[in-house]
């Protein structure tokens, strides 16, 4: 009879078509599930992600004994001792007979690390499977990658167009572009009232982790109104509430913002992408299946698919070939270290109150949120890579590493020097005035320039430029930007570095 396997896992894996699961035998094999304090604690992460994490394991550990499968599910409570997986698993397998473990690759360096360490070390068998959920593979990225100056989503994303025949017609994308982000930058008009997002009750498995948390952990995020999707049937139904409800708009607003209102005509799909509980093929079909059946606009159906075939798949590629060198990158050698506000403390930007408010309620906020928001402000005062990968990575229930850090370094920071990005998405006060209606209700005016009642991001945004001209004068993407410089007179010059000295000056 063959032996036993043990098999782990991890709580972005749940998903029945994991690769550890391929040719389990339920009668023979142990599935193992651990939730360990150091997975929760190696960053302080948003309670209510650690909920959600936490909850989605106790539920898919569930669907798993239904199917028959043994189960071994270890829970904070039983595991309060162990540091690590691999101290988890060699206890089981020592008590179980098992000489056998499976793994799928995890997401994030750090931990892949640990178990290939231990594959070479320990005295079991142990194999680790590629993770092939995805629609491509860190392979055939680093292939893509070789002799490339900069890595462009566009071009990746491109390719994968094509391998996997989404929105293409005889060998050409339909609608004859391959992208439509130019027609998917609508500020949202106030009339427009956006439905409400898809809403779950807790039962008593999320309720037992709701408690469970909040007894356990302080760490920063609310756990009130706890709402998200726990099991597969139930992301599903997001899935099919996005498409009917939100994806004919999603184009056109995908990029706007409104005050108190973090959630608009956005998917709210990425929890249960990363988690494992939807199958990004599956998500692409149904917006592909919505254009073909007249349901939603090419634009509004190219921008959503562009952000999973594109964007989830191009950084993923990207982290795995540039990790471990990536973590330390920082190419503007910024210093600042991370401002209070990020924590909640008060602050005169609404924009940025109202931004990290989102956050602190919700473990979420939509990506031109994070970016031209949150990200613009830390690029622009030049805080430190280390921390503010941190901070996104902690306070989002989307977030790991694997995705987290390239969009932190690549596209909020440019600490990776122009790697991903053809140039910093920096902005001035104009650009979230006019997707926006924070400026409306904020102590700053948008139109001023410089002095006491100035916009910060007006007068910050060509400090920036005039601090890093050394390293940005030469992209040409920046040179309009540097020829209005040049054009601005000693005084106002002047007035626009002593605006934003006193600024950062008050920040620290």
């Amino acid at each position: 009879m063959t032996e036993p396997v043990l098999r782990l896992i991890l709580g972005d894996q749940l998903s029945l078509n994991l690769a550890t699961l391929r040719d389990a035998d339920p009668d023979r094999d142990l599935i193992l599930m651990c939730e360990l304090h150091t997975e929760a604690t190696y960053v302080a992460h948003h309670r209510k992600k650690l909920v959600l994490v936490f909850s989605a394991m106790r539920h898919f550990a569930r669907a798993l004994k239904s199917k028959g499968f043994r189960v071994r599910y270890r829970k904070l409570d039983d595991t309060d001792s162990v540091t690590c997986f691999v101290e988890e698993m060699e206890q089981i397998l020592e008590a179980s007979g098992c000489r056998r473990c499976v793994i799928t690759q995890p997401g994030e360096f750090r931990l892949l690390q640990q178990f290939t360490q231990w594959q070479q070390e320990c005295a079991y068998q142990v194999e680790l499977r590629e993770d092939d959920r995805f629609l491509s593979t860190p392979a055939a990225f680093e292939q893509w990658a070789k002799g490339r100056k900069q890595l462009r989503m566009e071009y990746f994303y491109r390719l994968l167009r094509r391998e996997h025949n989404v929105l293409m017609q005889n060998g050409k994308p339909i609608g004859e572009q391959w992208n439509f982000d130019s027609s998917n930058r609508k500020a949202l008009p106030a009339d427009r009232i956006p439905p409400s997002p898809t809403r779950f009750e807790p039962d008593d498995i999320t309720r037992d982790v709701i408690q469970m948390v909040s007894q356990r952990y302080d760490h920063f995020g609310d756990l009130d109104d706890f709402h998200y999707a726990v099991t597969r049937e139930q992301a599903l139904q997001v899935l099919s509430e996005f498409i009917r409800d939100r994806l004919p708009n999603f184009g056109d607003y995908q990029d706007a913002m409104r005050q108190g209102d973090p959630w608009l005509y956005h998917s709210h799909l990425s929890f249960y992408l990363n988690l494992g509980l939807l199958d990004p093929a599956e998500t692409l079909a149904a917006a592909e299946k919505a254009f073909h059946d007249g349901q939603a606009p090419l634009n509004a159906v190219e921008g959503f698919i562009r952000q999973i075939l594109g964007w989830r798949e191009y950084v993923r590629g990207l982290y795995w070939l540039q990790m471990p060198d990536y973590a330390e990158s920082n190419f503007l050698d910024a210093q600042r270290p991370l401002p209070a506000l990020y924590w909640g403390a008060e602050t005169a930007l609404n924009c940025l109150s109202q931004c990290v408010d989102d956050t602190r309620r919700h473990a979420y906020a939509h990506h031109i949120q994070r970016l031209m928001v949150l990200g613009n402000f830390a690029l622009l005062t030049g805080i430190e890579p280390k921390a503010v990968n941190e901070w996104y990575l902690l306070v989002y229930a989307d977030a790991y590493e694997w995705v987290e850090m390239p969009n932190v370094q690549g596209m909020v920071l440019f600490a990776d020097g122009g790697l991903m990005a053809s140039k910093p998405y920096i902005a001035s006060g104009a650009y979230i005035h006019r997707m926006s209606d924070y400026c409306t209700r904020c102590r700053f005016d948008v139109k001023q320039k410089t002095g006491p009642r100035a916009c910060p991001f007006n007068y910050l945004y060509w400090d920036f430029l005039d601090r890093h001209r050394d390293k940005l004068a030469s992209n040409p993407r920046l040179g309009l930007a540097y020829r209005n410089l040049d054009r601005m007179s000693a005084e106002a010059l002047e007035a626009t570095r002593e605006s934003a000295r006193i600024f950062l000056q008050e920040l620290e």
